[in-house]
């Protein structure tokens, strides 16, 4: 939904180089080298995962800013400690990440627009020097 949002402007390709999707925690592993043991430890929605695959893009596309998400979108899934619509973004840039905790929800739908629009401003935030 975020690569959709971006590239749904037109000039985007001057911007924008490409995303993962990397639902499954061996390409979180693969292809953004994410360490198993933060995704053993802490779970792949948690501040740890999302920093480091915000990291991975960083280093994997050679961009200058990247974004992260991993949550609980719904219906199934939520546990007591992460109930569905349980939702960690992080914003990367050189030398810096930021990661926020958020919670949606129980409509898996209104989750991953809310998360991807959420994404894109805590981005904006950044480049603006406002978010710590």
């Amino acid at each position: 939904m975020i690569a959709h949002l971006i590239t749904s402007v037109a000039g985007s390709s001057n911007y924008y180089k490409g995303s993962v999707i990397a639902y499954a925690n061996e390409i979180k592993i693969s292809q953004l080298s994410v360490s198993e043991i933060t995704l053993t430890k802490f779970g792949a929605v948690s501040e740890d995962a999302v920093k480091e695959m915000a990291t991975g893009v960083l280093e994997k596309f050679k961009t200058d800013f990247s974004i992260s998400v991993s949550g609980v979108a719904g219906p199934t899934g939520g546990t007591d400690e992460k109930p569905v619509g349980t939702v960690w973004i992080a914003v990367a840039g050189k030398g810096k990440v930021v990661a926020k905790k958020f919670q949606f929800g129980d409509n898996r739908e209104r989750n991953i627009l809310r998360a991807s629009v959420t994404a894109l401003g805590m981005l904006r935030k950044f480049l603006l020097g406002e978010l710590e």
